[in-house]
């Protein structure tokens, strides 16, 4: 099975940036997409990345929000600007879905808080 890990989670002021970041103990070479969840909702997709680097994003968070791949392929990046109290989520990474359903591998989720 392969192990996910995010990583760049934290606190930020509203208008801020943070960048969230996804590696795999196994190839990413897979739709590589970041969910995120509130308490009492069900786990959203974010944004998504095909191993040919076409991206998809929630129309809430286009113009804001970045998704990358690195170069090696290692790892996808969530770069997001002008952040939002509305943002506030636990974000997961995820690989090997489709955009209408998350694959199986998931990493243990990283906090975002926006706030004032």
């Amino acid at each position: 099975q392969v192990h996910v890990q995010e990583s760049g989670g934290g606190s930020v002021q509203p208008g801020g940036s943070l960048r969230l970041s996804c590696t795999a103990s196994g190839s990413m070479r897979f739709l590589t997409a970041w969910y995120r969840q509130t308490p009492g909702k069900q786990r959203e997709l974010v944004a998504a990345i095909t191993p040919g680097g076409t991206t998809n994003y929630a129309d809430d968070v286009k113009g804001r929000f970045t998704i990358s791949r690195a170069s090696a392929q290692s790892t996808v990046n969530l770069q997001m600007n002008s952040l939002k109290p509305e943002d506030t989520a636990v974000y997961y990474c995820n690989l090997g879905g489709t955009l209408n359903n998350p694959g199986k591998s998931w990493g243990q989720g990283t906090q975002v808080t926006v706030s004032s």
